[in-house]
């Protein structure tokens, strides 16, 4: 078995917060339990580039449990938890490639070995597996029966890639199931990134103003953590529909340059490029602190606030503090990278339990779905996006009602009215 890990010495470690993780992750578990008796993914290779956190290391061990090779390495140089590495390759078995903190080459060259594998399904996470496959081992694409994306930013890119006509293979949008984004997206993200902002800087939000960038699921959550953390928050958005939405949920809408003259904390949450850049550096206020819970480092221009500071510091495990020409100083966290996982420790798994159930399912209806998929981005069939949500109901012990006969006549007839 082929690995690159920091330390095997950190196994023990790693498989104790693996087994805390899946006692808050039942669904999965159930799915798991399954696989391990009909082992629908016999024979099958996977190569994942996801988040090497305890909670994908469940996902990994079910996806052997059903009977897959798998071979995982990182989606973000600084998500990488050691100790887990080190206990899936010597406690479970499972091929893994990441170290954190690894730099861009390294980055690359472990995608690369996940793809040694030869997969027949990638699973996805930014849509790094797909892209190099399809501009540099598209040798590869003779194997591939599709994949499957978890985060927005990748479910972009997968869909420029189909409107350019150039995706070679089905792929199914994790990210677009009503039990992931709903939940992952909205809860998971909104908790993770307050959680990792107050990791790496333990300052206090009530009463800062806190400039949320993005309205989208993720945007919303943090809004709505950041808000309850007593913090007055203004949303910056583009898209109309989403500003005017924020403004009903009773959050402050303006324009991003007036907005960076006026908060103490800036978030982006976009999945674009050089959202906070040039011009609203030179506008922020001394002491000013700037993350990012987009998927890529690409949301905080950081070669433009290199360019035009005069000193830059390391003043905290995760903090560079940027002086500027007219002596403020602008405090970005985690390099600009995801500040939920390189400042803390990710979502929560209960949430994780959901978005990783559709990365399983999904994988076995790539396998044995009987539909002749185009090579075109698909959503979670919505059979499997119900049973999810109806497992994790049960889990917590929560029912639901069913329509009585009547109700039903009721709903499929035109005939009947007041």
């Amino acid at each position: 078995m082929k690995y690159d890990a920091r330390d095997l010495g950190l196994a023990d470690k790693g498989r104790e917060k693996i087994e805390w993780a899946d006692e808050s992750m039942p669904v999965l578990k159930m799915i798991r339990e399954r696989f391990e008796t009909e082992k629908p993914l016999e024979g099958i290779r996977i190569a994942c580039c996801l988040h090497v956190t305890t909670e994908t290391a469940n996902l990994a061990r079910t996806l052997k449990a059903g009977g897959a090779e798998v071979a995982l390495c990182a989606s973000n140089p600084l998500s990488t938890q050691d100790e887990v590495v080190a206990s899936l390759v010597k406690d479970y078995g499972i091929s893994v490639f990441a170290v954190r903190g690894e730099d861009n080459d390294t980055y690359y060259k472990h995608i690369n070995s996940a793809l040694d594998i030869e997969p027949q399904i990638t699973m996805d996470d930014g849509a790094d597996l797909v892209s190099t496959v399809h501009k540099d081992r598209r040798d590869l694409l003779k194997n591939v029966i599709g994949g499957s994306e978890e985060t927005t930013t990748g479910v972009i890119r997968l869909k420029a890639m189909q409107e350019h006509g150039v995706l070679e293979h089905p792929m199914i949008a994790v990210n677009d199931a009503m039990t992931k984004h709903f939940f992952d997206n909205r809860y998971g993200t909104g908790q993770s990134t307050i959680d990792g902002v107050i990791r790496a800087t333990n300052i206090l939000f009530a009463g800062a103003r806190v400039v949320i960038f993005g309205y989208g699921w993720c945007g919303r959550g943090t809004a709505m953590r950041a808000r309850g953390m007593g913090g007055n928050v203004i949303v910056v958005e583009i898209d109309p529909v989403k500003a005017l939405e924020a403004v009903m949920d009773g959050f402050t809408v303006m324009g991003s340059l007036e907005a960076a003259r006026v908060g103490d904390i800036f978030i982006t949450l976009t999945g674009n490029i050089s959202v906070i850049r040039k011009e609203h550096f030179d506008l922020m206020k001394d002491g000013a602190i700037v993350a990012n819970s987009g998927h890529f480092n690409v949301e905080i221009d950081i070669p433009d606030l290199e360019k035009v500071a005069k000193n830059k510091k390391h003043i905290r495990s995760e903090i560079d503090q940027y002086t500027l020409p007219g002596g403020n100083r602008i405090n970005v966290l985690a390099e600009g990278r995801l500040i939920n996982l390189a400042a803390a420790e990710g979502h929560p798994a209960s949430v994780m339990d959901m978005s990783f159930a559709n990365q399983s399912l999904s994988a076995e209806y790539l396998i044995k779905g009987g539909v002749k998929l185009e090579n075109k981005v698909y959503p979670v069939p919505e059979h499997i996006d119900r049973e999810i949500a109806r497992l994790k109901l049960d889990a917590l012990g929560c029912k639901v009602d069913d329509l009585t006969g009547k109700q039903k006549e009721y709903l499929e007839s035109w005939e009947l009215g007041t």
